[in-house]
């Protein structure tokens, strides 16, 4: 189904993630939008999904909305939908008509829900075209943190904590304490310990 934007026009395109961070054999682990009615027949591992998602909206230029449009189509048609939204900008701006692809139950890359600690390793271990799953991740928390006060997310932030346990377990990185004693004012340091209980929600 390809975009109904007139391709003599600009448009605006709202994005909220990436691709290519994994292979056919050892897929990555990307986000995706899906509807709620199909989102709340799942069993998911985290607090119940806000209602608005954070993004950023990409104004595609005029001359380059048919160029656009043939990517997106090949890249996002199959197990997508093509939608317009309302998107509301953070520092008031007026309000800006975007397109935005849905995730669908047909998708052939959707896994749905897995326990966070399952999907941080497999985060953590996987490579793609673009560069490792973790960066993905990494990258993904830092641009939420960014957009907007509110725009943090509880389930990323929590997955990036642990693939950075992960990272640091797999270089031999503990967490190192350092007690300060005074004699002969020299510290005193601790042997290293590394960091064993894993965060639950």
């Amino acid at each position: 189904m390809a975009a109904s934007a007139d391709s003599d026009a600009e448009f605006w395109l709202f994005g909220y993630g990436q691709d290519h961070r994994g292979t056919p054999e050892a897929p990555g682990r990307v986000v995706t939008l899906i509807e709620r009615s199909f989102w709340e027949t799942l069993t998911d591992h985290h607090d119940s999904a806000e209602q608005k998602v954070w993004g950023i909206a990409y104004r595609i230029e005029a001359p380059k909305v048919a160029e656009v449009q043939e990517y997106l189509d090949i890249r996002e048609i199959n197990g997508y939908t093509i939608h317009y939204t309302a998107f509301h900008p953070s520092d008031g701006s007026p309000t800006i008509k975007t397109l935005v692809y849905i995730g669908t139950p047909e998708n052939d890359q959707f896994v749905g829900p897995q326990p966070p600690q399952q999907l941080a390793e497999h985060i953590f271990r996987s490579i793609g075209p673009s560069g490792p799953n973790k960066y993905y991740l990494l990258s993904l928390e830092e641009a939420l943190d960014s957009l907007s006060a509110e725009s943090g997310d509880g389930h990323v932030k929590d997955l990036a904590i642990r693939v950075r346990k992960l990272e640091n377990k797999a270089s031999g990185v503990g967490v190192q304490a350092v007690h300060d004693m005074a004699i002969n004012n020299e510290p005193k340091r601790v042997n290293n310990t590394d960091e064993q209980e894993e965060m639950e929600k």
